[in-house]
């Protein structure tokens, strides 16, 4: 059956139309969800004796552990701060005081005095600041930085804004020079890698740093973001079949399990990570990697067709990962991905797009938030049930539920005024 072109238009327009009322739905349903994840975590995380925040919060908000985790004290300043800073209705009094304890706690206790670098932050404290545990990498660090930086942005204060710059500088050098100040001893079994993790945190910093700042600020880390966008797409394997989330500092793959392991929710996050380089930049070649390598190809391989999901790791190979929690389905993969898929359709348009994301939307928002109680939960089995009930833990905080629904009510506004005009 042959379609005019009149009756063509008219099927877009209905389509645009239909998309448009999903999209108002979506907002409405995201924008109501992080009112109740920010108001969850101000009744429930903050340590009003010593400063901080709580971070091991059961399902009903009862504080089960009270060690305190740097990288998530780093965290949730950066969060409180990013929403104090950016959408009005968080414009408030308690926030930006909650960030400012949060900020203090970390400038006195955070910090490691007896570490041979006076940059090396400890991986986990007591309730009142001691050092409980270290470890040899730089992700503590990474937080601490964003924490401040954003902050500094808030209250303009130079001297925090410095703090993080000089953090920075060290974490450059851990990276690209010489890693000997992480405490990690070179072994002579161990080879170099380039982990992914790595690049993606640098570039995620590279942003932070510069955002909304003036030219010499983005002209100072140009040439780090570069490397790091293409430390991330040697991760590109196997003729472009796959993502690896471990490579040679070669860009080659690596023998053995580590060097097949494949972490979709990694590859959603560089992907819109690499998104937001693309815009940056100009760059069209970059977008098209990240849609089609970052985005849409780790979603191909990473869902899981037959009970819905995204699974936590695989095996390039078809073998059994050694993660044991390899086909649980996590909270932040799918917060990633909604991110990614909205981001992509955003700049593209293109209406596969906005299907997955739709995909995606529908298996987060019936699986992970807990109505009762508030907050999502974590962690769920292959099928979708409940494993782990905590809101909170040593890996999960306050940071991947709200910058999802943030960015996510920040991209359905700028899709909804543009179908408007």
């Amino acid at each position: 059956m042959n379609i005019s072109l009149a009756d063509q238009q008219l099927i877009l327009e209905l389509l645009d139309v239909m998309s448009a009322t999903k999209l108002q739905e979506c907002r409405q349903h995201i924008s109501a969800q992080l009112d109740g994840v920010v108001d969850f975590w101000l009744r429930h995380s903050h340590d009003a004796e010593y400063g901080g925040f709580f971070t091991c919060i059961g399902r009903d908000g009862k504080v089960y552990d009270d060690l305190k985790y740097v990288w998530l004290q780093g965290r949730q300043v950066w969060m409180y701060c990013r929403l104090y800073r950016t959408l009005e209705r968080f414009h408030r009094p308690e926030i930006l005081e909650a960030a400012k304890a949060g900020a203090a706690f970390l400038r006195k206790f955070a910090r490691m005095s007896s570490s041979s670098s006076p940059w090396k932050c400890a991986f986990c404290l007591t309730r009142d600041g001691k050092a409980v545990k270290v470890q040899r990498s730089i992700f503590s660090e990474c937080f601490y930085i964003m924490a401040m930086d954003e902050l500094s942005r808030v209250i303009a204060d130079q001297d925090m804004q410095l703090e993080a710059e000089q953090m920075m500088e060290q974490l450059i050098y851990w990276v690209q020079v010489d890693p000997s100040g992480l405490g990690r001893p070179r072994l002579p079994g161990d080879v170099a890698t380039n982990s992914m993790a790595v690049p993606m945190m640098l570039l995620c910093l590279v942003r932070q740093l510069t955002e909304g700042r003036d030219h010499e600020a983005a002209q100072k880390y140009r040439e780090l973001g570069s490397w790091c966008v293409a430390q991330i797409l040697q991760h590109v394997q196997r003729a472009g079949t796959a993502i690896l989330e471990n490579v040679s500092e070669s860009g080659a793959e690596l023998p053995g399990s580590a060097g097949r392991l494949q972490n979709p929710g990694h590859a959603l996050e560089a992907g819109w990570f690499l998104l937001q380089f693309s815009a940056e930049t100009g760059d069209k070649e970059i977008q098209k990697t990240a849609i089609e390598k970052f985005i849409e190809l780790p979603l191909e391989y990473g869902w899981d067709r037959e009970h819905g999901g995204l699974f936590y790791f695989l095996d390039v190979d078809g073998h059994c990962p050694t993660q044991l929690e390899w086909n649980m389905k996590p909270w932040w993969p799918h917060c990633e991905a909604l991110i990614a898929l909205l981001m992509a359709y955003s700049q593209t348009k293109r209406p596969e797009l906005l299907q997955r994301f739709l995909q995606v939307y529908d298996y987060s928002f019936s699986h992970f938030p807990d109505e009762k109680n508030g907050e999502w939960v974590g962690y769920l089995s292959r099928e979708g049930s409940t494993v782990l009930d905590f809101k909170g833990g040593p890996f999960k905080g306050f940071f991947h539920v709200p910058r999802c629904l943030l960015m996510c009510e920040r991209l359905l506004d700028d899709l909804l005024q543009m179908h408007d005009e």
